[in-house]
């Protein structure tokens, strides 16, 4: 899958997922930038009617994974979450989000992406990091 993942890939992938329970789809992935939305209903929003946090997390921590597969050969690496943090700055109730991934860092074992999350206006929702492992099929 190295460097060759496209928005269509990566949406047949995430087929029986979380990502497809939330109603992520990817929009665009090229080397280093990816892409995706993801409504604002009742499988992301909170008790109080808005995008729930965890799920804007979500989102974050998919968009830089995408992203991270993209950059690694999948016949003898594979990516995971390391860490993922984000600053919630707006609320939203209804439409979509959308995420955009860009890579910061690209080291042998970890990569780091900026996130940042914004609502059909473009109004900034959330900004966040999420550090990627790149570890040994074989391990």
């Amino acid at each position: 899958m190295e460097g060759s993942s496209t928005a269509e890939q990566l949406n047949a992938l995430c087929e029986n997922t979380l990502i497809n329970h939330l109603g992520i789809e990817f929009l665009s992935a090229v080397k280093g930038v990816v892409i995706a939305k993801m409504p604002v209903d009742s499988r992301t929003i909170q008790p109080f009617k808005i995008l729930h946090g965890g799920a804007s997390l979500a989102l974050a921590e998919t968009v830089a994974s995408a992203g991270s597969t993209m950059l690694v050969d999948t016949s003898k690496s594979m990516v995971v979450g390391l860490e993922v943090n984000g600053n919630h700055l707006r609320s939203v109730s209804s439409g979509f989000v959308t995420a955009t991934a860009r890579i910061i860092h690209q080291g042998e074992r970890t990569h780091v992406w900026n996130v940042e999350i914004v609502d059909e206006e473009l109004r900034l929702v959330m900004i966040g990091r999420v550090t990627m492992m790149v570890v040994n099929r074989n391990a």
